[in-house]
């Protein structure tokens, strides 16, 4: 996860120098296809569930999978709550710029978080959207109480921190 925060700070440094991030101009992302890249199902599977039962301290399952206008998303339920995860698959950076910033409009941007993939941002309702190469990630956490997890943090903690997992995850992207 210290790579992901890294890259994050690089990606930060080059994006402010106004420059194209560097995997543009090495190999560009693959554009958004039919079915949901091995990339975007990463946050649903095993190993996730795994890293995120033992970061936050509970257990939860997965719910139905769904892939819609090119968003994959699953809910992580718990006794006590939920959020759901989605990853927008977009196919070049003008789409990516554009859905991270109408996702800040729409959700209500309140502050920037510094060392989440190239670009994030938490909500008005604690959620965090991440914006990583042609991918946008949300953690909506408005399912989720209060206070959630071991030991008990509240959602705008928990989207961080699920967002910093998930990202470590997609480190080898």
């Amino acid at each position: 996860m210290r790579w992901a925060a890294a890259f994050g700070v690089a990606a930060a440094l080059v994006l402010a120098a106004g420059a194209a991030p560097a995997s543009a101009k090495t190999q560009a992302p693959l554009p958004a296809g039919p079915h949901p890249s091995e990339i975007a199902k990463e946050p649903c599977q095993s190993d996730a569930q795994h890293e995120l039962a033992e970061v936050l301290g509970v257990k939860g399952t997965v719910g139905p999978r769904t892939w819609v206008d090119h968003r994959y998303s699953c809910p992580y339920v718990y006794p006590n709550g939920k959020f759901v995860l989605s990853i927008q698959e977009l196919s070049s950076w003008n789409q990516t710029y554009a859905y991270f910033r109408s996702l800040g409009r729409s959700l209500g941007r309140v502050r920037p978080l510094a060392n989440l993939g190239q670009g994030a941002f938490q909500t008005t309702d604690g959620s965090v959207v991440v914006r990583k190469d042609w991918k946008v990630l949300l953690v909506n956490v408005a399912g989720l109480p209060p206070r959630f997890a071991v030991p008990p943090d509240s959602p705008t903690d928990i989207a961080v921190t699920v967002a910093d997992v998930i990202l470590g995850c997609w480190a080898g992207d």
